[in-house]
């Protein structure tokens, strides 16, 4: 099994875990020793499931504006925790391939290797929840039979992208890519960088 692999039971199996008590206060109960990667995976994909259902309850059009606020507070420290979690499995991929020599014709990719990590993780929480919908027996012909296909594409672009970071990684072993990585110098968080929170003082 290689990595990339891993990842997928690893992502699968938190969103599993996450959906058997399906509330996003639930404790986190990580199976993994908290120094492996794969304690950080199970973790990145915990948090994406939960702020998942926090998006979906923002949305309640009855929301009180106070919960909503508070709610939309508790997205942005979400985020900022799945960036910061992102920046260290990336710490991870930068430990395993930087001191590798690229060969001559040797590319650079886009996105870091954690960045893709983040898209699967995501597209795992996708999955889960439109087989939620294609399994419903509440609607429309019409909306189970375009559930069905939007699973079809989701599940087609969970090979591929197992497969492209895949040859990603080999890449960064064998030297056609250079191993770079760029971290995230989000401005609206820092109290420094921030017109609105530094205008303040």
């Amino acid at each position: 099994m290689n990595f990339v692999e891993q990842c997928n039971l690893i992502f699968a199996q938190a969103v599993e875990d996450y959906h058997g008590t399906d509330n996003v206060d639930a404790p986190i109960h990580n199976p993994y020793n908290p120094s492996t990667i794969e304690h950080d995976l199970y973790l990145k994909n915990w948090i994406d499931t939960v702020q998942w259902h926090l998006e979906d309850i923002i949305r309640d059009p009855q929301i009180n504006p106070t919960d909503a606020l508070a709610l939309k507070r508790r997205i942005d420290r979400s985020n900022q925790d799945r960036t910061d979690l992102v920046e260290r499995i990336d710490s991870y991929f930068w430990e395993q391939y930087h001191a590798i020599t690229p060969k001559q014709e040797a590319r650079i990719n886009t996105e870091s290797p954690a960045w893709a990590i983040d898209r699967l993780s995501i597209l795992h929480v996708k999955l889960w929840h439109m087989q939620e919908q294609v399994d419903r027996t509440d609607v429309s012909q019409e909306q189970h039979d375009k559930c069905v296909a939007k699973m079809a594409v989701l599940r087609e672009q969970l090979v591929d992208m197992t497969m492209s970071i895949s040859q990603l990684l080999a890449d960064y072993a064998d030297g056609t890519r250079i191993m770079k990585v760029y971290r995230q110098m989000k401005m609206y968080n820092d109290p420094t960088l921030n017109p609105v929170l530094y205008g303040k003082k």
